[in-house]
């Protein structure tokens, strides 16, 4: 038995560049004929209709069993993949009390126009809560977007009492999650790990140097970032008691003290207490790797960048390396190892930059950090799962929201990417994108290319 949606042939709009929001805000749009990346499973679904009610994916199944009928804008899907769209899981939108709007906007639009519809950010402000709320509503194009809490740290928190006002405040304030930066001492880690699970505002972030990354997942860590304090884990204890007594220990000397023993624990407690991780190679390979900066500056997405942050990137990463190629690979390749076990075993990976910093422009570094994300080993399916149904389960399991995207079915949130081919063969197609749907506003390519011109011509101009 067919099923019938409503149709009215208005896909000559989008051939002529006008989004399906403009032509039909409120009503319903179809995709014909597509070839579905449901991210339930490593499966492409041939031939697929899915049709879109608002903000909502209504219905999926076979071009045949599912009749097209009057009143519902259709996109022609042939040759063409449908994929949930990517999320950003250690994104940064400007701090402060009050950025200029422009510059808010250029940053959500970035990740928009490289199929990013979710992000974290990990450096909250009080502005970024009614801003994503904003976003909910349709009133600011951008993608969904988790709050972090401005963080805990050395400086912030540096004993009990103060680690507890602020979880307790920042929990009151409506941020999603707490997030943490280096410095924060023992005793007042111990203490806000505790507040944390009493009030229900989970923590990630950074790992501090007095807490470690074992104790930190034991006490209930909920994502580590930039695969902090994995390295320093699985050295030997002859390394380890070096460094507890304050003797110096360079990348050469952790990079060739790893126990592959250690490896292993480590993978096993961080499945055993459900902690994901944000590796954000491409950064760390900036941070750690950085000779000549102007390779980066002449990378095409420098021009939707303002002179000024070039210019503050450029400083930034004055001064080259400090190690060997030969020690920097080896490090790199360490972490990369560490990554590709912790996927093995199970543990979630969730796709994340940290743009922008360092040469990471928001949108365009996420396929940048999937290239190396792919030199660890981890399949192509693999790394697409973490920056989707990963996301879903995270976002459901750790911040206690609804966790309704990340794959296409029946009842989740209409947050897709429209791709010109498959990216299970080759994760450099997601660039090849024809279009980008967020909470079921469809924005096309040619929206997305004028977008992108009119960013260049405002930083060419000196903005």
């Amino acid at each position: 038995m067919k099923r019938f949606v409503r149709h009215m042939p208005l896909g000559i709009f989008v051939l002529l560049g006008c989004t399906a929001h403009d032509v039909n805000p409120q009503g319903t749009i179809v995709f014909r004929d597509v070839d579905v990346l449901s991210m339930e499973s490593e499966t492409v679904l041939f031939d697929q209709t899915v049709v879109i009610l608002d903000d909502v994916i209504l219905e999926m199944g076979s071009s045949q069993e599912i009749q097209v009928v009057s009143g519902a804008t259709v996109i022609d899907g042939t040759g063409l993949y449908l994929m949930p769209g990517l999320a950003e899981m250690h994104a940064h939108v400007p701090p402060g009390n009050s950025p200029p709007r422009d510059q808010v906007e250029d940053i959500l639009f970035l990740y928009i126009a490289n199929g990013v519809t979710t992000i974290r950010g990990m450096l909250g402000s009080d502005y970024q809560i009614p801003l994503a709320q904003e976003i909910e509503r349709g009133d600011v194009l951008g993608p969904n977007f988790y709050v972090a809490a401005p963080s805990l740290n050395g400086g912030s928190a540096p004993d009990m009492a103060s680690a507890e006002r602020l979880v307790r405040e920042h929990k009151s304030a409506g941020y999603h999650l707490q997030k943490i930066h280096p410095g924060v001492p023992l005793e007042a880690w111990d203490h806000m790990a505790r507040i944390s699970e009493e009030v229900g505002l989970t923590f990630g972030g950074h790992v501090p140097a007095d807490v470690g990354l074992v104790h930190a997942i034991e006490t209930g860590m909920s994502t580590v970032d930039h695969l902090d304090g994995y390295v320093q884990a699985v050295v030997s204890d002859d390394v380890v008691s070096q460094i507890n007594t304050g003797r110096p220990i360079n990348l050469q000397g952790l990079v060739s003290g790893v126990d592959e023993s250690k490896i292993t624990e480590i993978v096993r407690l961080s499945l055993e207490n459900d902690v994901y991780v944000v590796p954000t190679l491409y950064l760390w390979e900036n941070l750690y790797g950085m000779n000549d900066p102007s390779q980066f500056l002449t990378q095409p997405e420098m021009k939707y960048v303002s002179s000024a942050q070039r210019e503050a990137w450029r400083r930034q990463a004055a001064g080259g390396p400090r190690d060997s190629p030969g020690v920097l690979k080896a490090f790199f390749d360490l972490r990369k190892r560490i990554l590709k076990a912790l996927s093995d075993a199970g543990v979630g990976i969730l796709m994340g930059t940290d743009s922008p910093q360092m040469f990471n422009v928001p949108g365009f570094a996420l396929h940048r950090e999937l290239k190396l994300v792919g030199e660890s080993g981890m399949s192509n399916y693999e790394i697409l799962r973490s920056g989707t149904s990963s996301v879903a389960r995270y976002v459901r399991d750790h911040l206690g929201l609804e966790g309704n995207f990340g794959t296409i079915a029946p009842g989740q949130r209409a947050d897709l990417v429209l791709l010109g081919s498959n990216p299970l063969e080759d994760l450099s197609n997601l660039t090849d994108r024809v279009g980008v749907m967020v909470r079921g506003r469809w924005v096309p390519r040619t929206e997305i290319d004028e977008g992108l011109k009119a960013l260049a011509d405002k930083h060419s101009v000196g903005g």
